[in-house]
């Protein structure tokens, strides 16, 4: 008697735990779990998870049930309950609009979604009308055939998995290994015609040459593994493995993708390096490191949160904490973002190049490097200034690079006591040595006898050189000083000097002391002539150094 009465408590016990889990489609996680648990192999009841298709009855519902769960274990598409909504009226939010639907993974299966039909919630039309065809991607023609095929003996297990499944991994990575060399080459081939293309040279320089074959390496990875994906499912293997491996295989491509991008920008930088060497602007050569920092920068972001996505992790949750971070951050840093703002002005405005000699407030010298966040200037005496983007951008630049010649203007204090005709044959003799300088503009200069100076006559000299080197200007006056000393002494003229001269002309025993000045025509000429002649045959020193 206590044998039947504990039979009958045990089968009493058994009945209750299995109706615990009955038919609920009140929700998305309700019906998404019913849908499951009732084609697991212990709690297998296809009727009841045919109950989560829609407008079917009978073998057709209980198919097309089937084939949504095998669509899912053959890409290895875990679900986790604990984030599935429980909420009965649940909208999703897509744009503007909201609907009672929810899609299982958005990214990687977006046609499978529950929606609320009436007052349950069902497998959408979308996904009935779609499974079929998604399960012939997932499980091509060829796997039913391949299953007829394989013997008796293939089927047996070994650690979990059947010999043919074995045999099936070998072959797909010996296939993957061969798409992956053919496809290699491939690869490199379109990338060096699209560089040719870009350049419109057939030629390849090394550098170039060898970074086009680091990424060609990386995409054939991407389609090796890309044939894997499409080709594994059918294998049917358990929902643990193809879980673990689908996993693997996307955060490889994930990582080669990252890869294949970095050496894109890479193979950008270079080609745009290669063109702004072609120009006369310098700028366009600080923008190549400026560039390919902030790409590379943007590429291992989104690579980042791409990784973060395939962990399960809410990457738009993410986002909206590191935008509120991201706000406060800006505030705080006020004067990064100004610098960074001030750079793209400088580079959109180009006030200046690299190796200009330029004047912004109290700093005057040669720019070095334009960066992300400021300006390198090296003065004459070698000294370095950084000066923030921002402050250089609203500062009034006087750029000394952009003159067209460089302008130089003096005066010559000859003595009170100069004759006219030396004064004229002097500024005469100027005159000429400015045209036959090879360093000023022949066509553009005065030489004037322009006033009266507190101890001298003050001769004008307005000239314009042609390099606009500082090296180069500081050696042509050189060159154009000697030649006017030299003419001066030849005529015998003398400069003055800011003095106060007492002059006795009569002195006992004396004769007069004022200069004997020569003004003959004819020996003004042969001074002149003497002078031009010598300027003409002298070399100018060699003069390196850079303004």
């Amino acid at each position: 008697m206590k044998k039947v009465i504990a039979l009958l408590y045990f089968f009493s016990f058994f009945t209750n735990a299995q109706e615990q889990v009955t038919v609920d489609l009140s929700s998305p996680k309700s019906t998404i779990y019913t849908h499951i648990y009732f084609l697991q192999e212990d709690s297998y009841q296809p009727k009841k998870a045919a109950k989560t298709i829609y407008g079917l009855d009978g073998n057709e519902a209980i198919e097309k049930a089937i084939k949504i769960k095998k669509v899912l274990d053959g890409k290895g598409l875990y679900i986790d309950f604990n984030k599935v909504p429980i909420a009965k009226n649940y909208k999703d939010s897509i744009g503007y609009a909201s609907y009672n639907k929810y899609v299982l993974f958005p990214q990687r299966m977006p046609k499978i979604y529950v929606e609320k039909i009436e007052n349950n919630w069902y497998y959408s039309t979308e996904t009935i009308a779609s499974i079929d065809e998604l399960y012939e991607e997932v499980f091509p023609w060829y796997v039913s055939k391949l299953q007829n095929l394989i013997p008796v003996s293939g089927h047996k297990k070994a650690f979990g998995v059947e010999l043919w499944q074995f045999v099936a991994v070998i072959i797909l990575l010996v296939l993957s290994f061969l798409v992956f060399i053919i496809f290699k080459k491939i690869a490199f081939t379109i990338l060096q015609r699209i560089q040719h293309y870009i350049t419109k040279s057939n030629h390849t320089n090394i550098e170039v040459k060898t970074v086009l074959k680091k990424l060609a390496h990386p995409i054939s990875l991407v389609i090796a593994l890309k044939f894997v994906d499409i080709i594994f499912p059918s294998l049917q293997f358990s929902l643990t493995i193809n879980k673990w491996v689908f996993l693997s295989i996307n955060i490889a491509e994930t990582v080669f993708w990252i890869y294949v991008f970095l050496k894109l920008v890479k193979v950008i930088m270079q080609l745009y390096k290669e063109l702004t060497e072609k120009t006369h602007s310098k700028l366009d050569d600080q923008l190549v490191p400026i560039l390919n920092n902030l790409l590379t920068g943007v590429v291992v972001i989104f690579g980042f949160f791409k990784v973060l996505g395939l962990f399960g992790v809410d990457t738009t949750t993410m986002l909206a904490g590191a935008t509120i971070g991201g706000l406060a951050f800006a505030l705080a840093s006020q004067d990064t973002v100004k610098n960074f703002i001030g750079t793209v002005a400088i580079f959109l405005d180009k006030p200046f190049h690299i190796g200009d000699w330029i004047s912004a407030g109290e700093v005057t010298g040669t720019v070095e490097e334009v960066g992300f966040r400021s300006t390198r200037v090296r003065a004459a005496d070698t000294t370095v200034f950084q000066i923030p983007n921002s402050k250089l951008s609203e500062m009034v630049i006087n750029n000394s690079g952009l003159r067209l010649y460089r302008r130089y203007n003096t005066n010559l204090g000859l003595r009170y006591d100069t004759p006219p005709e030396l004064i004229e044959a002097f500024v005469n003799g100027v005159r000429i040595i400015i045209k036959e300088h090879p360093e000023t503009k022949s066509d553009s200069y005065n030489v004037e006898f322009t006033g009266f100076g507190d101890s001298a006559l003050l001769i004008m000299m307005n000239v314009y050189f042609k390099s606009l080197a500082w090296g180069t200007e500081q050696s042509s006056k050189h060159r154009l000083h000697m030649a006017i000393i030299k003419l001066a002494a030849e005529l015998g003229v003398e400069f003055a000097f800011p003095s106060t001269t007492v002059t006795i002309e009569q002195f006992a025993g004396n004769g007069n002391l004022s200069p004997k000045y020569n003004t003959d025509k004819e020996k003004i000429n042969n001074s002149i002539d003497k002078v031009l002649t010598a300027f003409k045959n002298d070399a100018p020193p060699e003069n390196t150094a850079e303004s």
